[in-house]
């Protein structure tokens, strides 16, 4: 019996399936299988990609040195992070602090917006997720992740928040199965500004829940917020480096965050590193101030080789131009799929993310809280069968697809044609 005491993607009591080893986008199994990786943000480079592991070999040579000691390699991974994510951007953004984990850069980010403004609230969106660290746990109103328990028997534990939670409502951008008519943001966000009368910070992710959305979302949320004196944080731990077609999904629109928080990607799938970047202001307003907000661990210098590292070959590689084209591939293979399964409800999704929403429970009503196997598992583990992995959020009926940035066409057309098997088993039951 394992002493792991473990947790996944795919709910339900079947065994999880034994990864050894990795090469590009494929996992290595135990039992001889190689399978698409299709479902991993923070594989970015896919597995073992010759510029990460050459760039961690060199940094294995380095000292340890924690977040109170400056580091040459940490300076240049900044450096790097501004000169070459930020090009363009030099007018607001101010600087730079690592962190570990997504969960950790959006806690700190909250944090300090409570610092500077001495207010307590904070306000988020429908289905968001943030994290399940401090505060970002707090800012997880996405039912299926939130921290708590899903008992069986008794039905879902959601820990109480460290904050009181403002929730602005969401927008719905699919591709598939959306509204006929969208109304525009400015009307159904016409009461945030008195929502956020009272937040430190007003949180905003790109991807959480199968909700993604276009510029004009993001500038009305970003008014609203700066009317109301409440900083806005761009989440941008999935969709940055990358992952978005562009450096930063909130790119797609004219405002500029006051905050940006980076993750998975960052680190090339080869270190665990995240980030808090503040805006000039920002930083103006912390001269002459301690931020007492530290970490052992943060900036180490294996992390921040992978930064460097993975900069550079998303640059010298084309990535961003590489994902776009593969935006257009997802687009039109994912509409042909829609069409053809009846199981399918909803297809939402922007450059190398997407979701897949089945008919079924809605989420609000859905927590986890049964021994059933869920159908998206079924499809999951169906699509196995056809050679890709793809995952599930451990919800009832989404699906979402987010394989290595550097997967290749013929590669995603295998991954689409095996989400097209995996859905027979879905039309099945859903008559």
């Amino acid at each position: 019996m394992s002493r792991l005491l473990r947790t996944g993607l795919n709910a339900g009591d079947s065994a999880p399936m034994a990864v050894i080893g990795g090469e590009g986008v494929y996992f290595h199994l135990a039992d001889g299988r190689k399978l698409i990786d299709g479902s991993n943000t923070g594989g970015g480079l896919g597995h073992r990609h010759p510029a990460m592991v050459e760039a961690i070999r060199r940094a294995a040579d380095t000292p340890v040195v924690n977040e109170g000691w400056t580091w040459v390699g940490r300076e240049q991974a900044a450096d790097d992070l501004m000169a070459t994510a930020f090009n363009g951007e030099q007018d607001w953004v101010g600087a730079v602090r690592f962190c570990i984990s997504g969960s950790e850069a959006n806690d700190m980010a909250l944090s300090l917006c409570q610092a500077l403004t001495q207010r307590s609230a904070l306000a988020t969106r429908e289905r968001a997720y943030h994290g399940i660290t401090g505060l970002s746990r707090s800012m997880t109103v996405q039912p299926q992740w939130h921290g708590g328990l899903a008992v069986h028997s008794g039905g879902s534990k959601l820990p109480a928040p460290m904050a009181p939670v403002r929730v602005l409502p969401a927008p719905d951008g699919a591709i598939y199965g959306g509204p006929a008519n969208n109304a525009p943001p400015s009307e159904y966000l016409a009461d945030a500004t008195r929502v956020l009368s009272d937040t430190a910070a007003t949180i905003i992710d790109y991807t959480q829940g199968g909700i993604y959305y276009d510029g004009a979302y993001q500038d009305e949320v970003a008014r609203c917020a700066r009317q109301a004196g409440s900083y806005w944080i761009a989440d941008e731990v999935v969709t940055g480096a990358g992952r978005a077609g562009r450096w930063f999904a909130f790119q797609g629109a004219q405002s500029r965050p006051d905050i940006v928080t980076l993750g998975k990607s960052l680190g090339g799938g080869a270190a665990a590193v995240a980030a808090v970047v503040v805006s000039k202001a920002i930083v103006q307003r912390l001269e002459g101030s301690s931020w007492q907000n530290y970490g052992t661990l943060r900036g180490h210098p294996i992390s921040m080789a992978a930064v460097s590292a993975y900069l550079k070959v998303v640059s010298d590689e084309n990535i961003l131009e590489h994902v776009q084209t593969l935006e257009r591939l997802f687009t039109r293979r994912l509409l042909a799929i829609a069409e053809k399964h009846p199981s399918v409800r909803r297809v939402a999704g922007q450059g190398l993310h997407w979701t897949v929403e089945l008919h079924g429970p809605d989420w609000r009503s859905w927590r986890a809280d049964t021994s059933e196997v869920p159908i998206a598992s079924r499809v999951a583990e169906r699509a196995l069968e056809a050679g890709a992995v793809i995952g599930t959020s451990g919800e009832q009926t989404s699906l979402f697809l987010a394989p290595p940035l550097v997967i290749s066409a013929r590669e995603a057309e295998l991954l689409l044609d095996a989400l097209d098997h995996g859905l027979d088993i879905a039309d099945k039951e859903h008559g």
